[in-house]
């Protein structure tokens, strides 16, 4: 008779599994995303146009990212998780169709309100053209956040079940459908303003196919909407008090993100016309900022969020579910153990993520955005965005992973009040430092409100619980800054090395030369030096501690 399974062995193994399924399908989603956004840089270039689009669509993504993918998610999946395990798939039932009900009805008053109230702003106000564009775009992509937030919630339950491919693989179905019509309105349209509308419209449209996608995943599970949905109501008004302060912590990002395209967008100066040349164009007063960087901005945030979305979401996604099943039982040495990991992997990969960005700041923004209508200038101006945002990677991705170990205990109030301590820093850097860098400032004030964020929410935890492992942590960090060390002066020899001309192969040789030379240097490193976290991700079982 075989011996039964080393329990540690088979979270082990499900830890594993879940996180390269959620990774690959992140990465995916990222390389789409990265062509998406080329495309839009040379179809629409880095002025006035862009501001506005990447302000309009920030607002159905923020409520995604804070609501549907952050508190929603939070909140909802432990009191799932317990549900299932008390009442089985009958109130499993029960729970997911009270909460569809709830948030779905919620969210769409609240969208048809600000429709209406953007309809008033549109026919009402004496708005210039740029404002009643950015109105206009607007009110075309709400509707998109209600479409995602009851698409991340049946996600949820995809998770708590162990199934992360499909909730994975839905932000890839906005990017194919977006890049299908960058690629189609040209046929359609000549005007860039008509163009841009037609993308703002196919957002929606790829909402309703997310939507339609994760919810026959879930119904494969034996998941089904109920009519007795009414018993599970005192649980959703337990989700919904859980909620209010998760929204607050998941929120710090991107109220911070979402501050900084508005400060962008409205302290930018006008630009020049025939009738005001540059100098004239501002009626003389000091702008801080030149047209364009909001855009920067978006296109900087979108690098940063590539290790942070590959690693850390991907990392955070899978544990979570685990943590809150250990944390229901009663079972904290697992915890402990995991977020331990987290931890030690955030600075493994952080630390040379936010290394390589400072220092590929400029062979990213040319090789990939520089072209069509997306000037020198423009790769300029993001380039230094995307230096000042990835001083703070490392910082973003431990916070996505200490915030769930918070969230497993049912401790929501401490991070909220670090978060919002958080925001008012970033309020502060941002007023000081855009004056002195301008939109690189902005960018710099995130990410040291992240790093404080980060710091103060880890020594909170340990405080609280003792959980974390702080020799170990220690001992990686210390490794992984001498393995990051090598890693820079490598990439920075390689860069000073390389020739550069305007050719798209010298500006691709020129990112992934230097790119390619980081990676070897510093797995070689860590291997000499004894960093095995690096080596963790790629092993077939995903062990808690090296």
């Amino acid at each position: 008779m075989a011996e039964p399974e080393d329990p540690r062995r088979s979270q082990d193994r499900l830890i594993g599994s879940g996180f390269r399924i959620v990774s690959v399908a992140t990465f995916g989603s990222r390389i789409l995303g990265l062509v998406r956004d080329m495309a839009m840089a040379a179809l629409f270039g880095a002025g006035p146009m862009m501001d506005a689009f990447t302000v309009a669509f920030r607002v159905p993504n923020l409520v995604r990212r804070v609501l549907g993918e952050g508190a929603l998610t939070a909140a909802f999946l432990p009191v799932f998780v317990r549900e299932h395990e008390r009442e089985g798939m009958a109130g499993a039932d029960r729970l997911v169709t009270a909460g569809t009900l709830a948030l779905g009805g919620t969210l769409l008053a609240v969208v048809v309100i600000a429709e209406l109230a953007l309809a008033v702003a549109l026919f009402v106000l004496p708005l210039g053209d740029n404002a009643r564009l950015l109105v206009l775009l607007t009110a075309e992509m709400l509707p998109y956040a209600v479409l995602i937030c009851v698409a991340a919630q049946f996600g949820a339950v995809l998770q708590s079940l162990g199934r992360f491919t499909w909730p994975a693989l839905v932000p890839v179905i906005l990017n194919v459908v977006w890049i299908a019509t960058i690629a189609m309105v040209p046929a359609f349209s000549g005007e860039p303003r008509r163009q841009i509308q037609w993308i703002a419209a196919s957002v929606v449209v790829a909402g309703v196919c997310q939507l339609l996608v994760v919810w026959a995943a879930m119904r494969e599970t034996g998941i089904r909407f109920t009519r007795q949905w009414r018993r599970a109501a005192p649980l959703v008004r337990e989700v919904v008090r859980a909620m209010v302060p998760v929204i607050l912590v998941t929120s710090v990002t991107q109220l911070n993100s979402l501050l900084d395209s508005l400060l962008a967008w409205g302290l930018a100066a006008p630009p020049p016309t025939p009738a005001l040349p540059a100098g004239a164009a501002g009626g003389g007063f000091p702008w801080p900022l030149e047209a364009g960087t909001a855009s920067a901005l978006y296109f900087a945030q979108r690098m940063y969020q590539f290790p942070l979305g590959v690693f850390g979401v991907a990392l955070g996604t899978v544990l979570f579910p685990l943590l809150s099943r250990h944390s229901e039982r009663g079972e904290l040495e697992p915890v402990g153990r995991a977020l331990t990991l987290g931890v030690k992997l955030t600075l493994a990969i952080g630390l040379p993520a936010s290394v390589g960005l400072i220092l590929l700041r400029e062979p990213i923004a040319v090789a990939l955005f520089e072209r069509g209508a997306f000037t020198s200038d423009d790769s300029a101006l993001t380039a230094r965005c995307i230096a000042a945002y990835g001083v703070g990677v490392w910082a973003s991705v431990g916070l996505l992973i200490i915030h769930r170990g918070f969230f497993a205990l049912g401790d929501r109030r401490t991070p909220m009040r670090i978060g919002m301590g958080a925001v008012g820093l970033n309020v502060v850097l941002n007023l000081t430092l855009l004056w002195v860098l301008a939109g690189a400032g902005l960018a710099l004030a995130t990410a040291i409100a992240a790093i404080v964020q980060f710091v103060a929410t880890a020594a909170a935890y340990q405080r609280k619980t003792g959980l974390l492992n702080l020799t170990d942590i220690r001992r990686a960090a210390i490794r992984s800054v001498l393995a990051t060390a090598v890693m820079a002066v490598t990439c920075a020899a390689v860069l000073r090395w390389l020739p550069s001309d305007d050719s798209l192969v010298s500006r691709l040789v020129a990112l992934l030369g230097p790119f390619a030379a980081s990676v070897v240097s510093y797995l070689v490193t860590a291997r000499l030096i004894g960093l095995e976290e690096p080596f963790v991700l790629l092993r077939r079982r995903f062990r808690d501690s090296p």
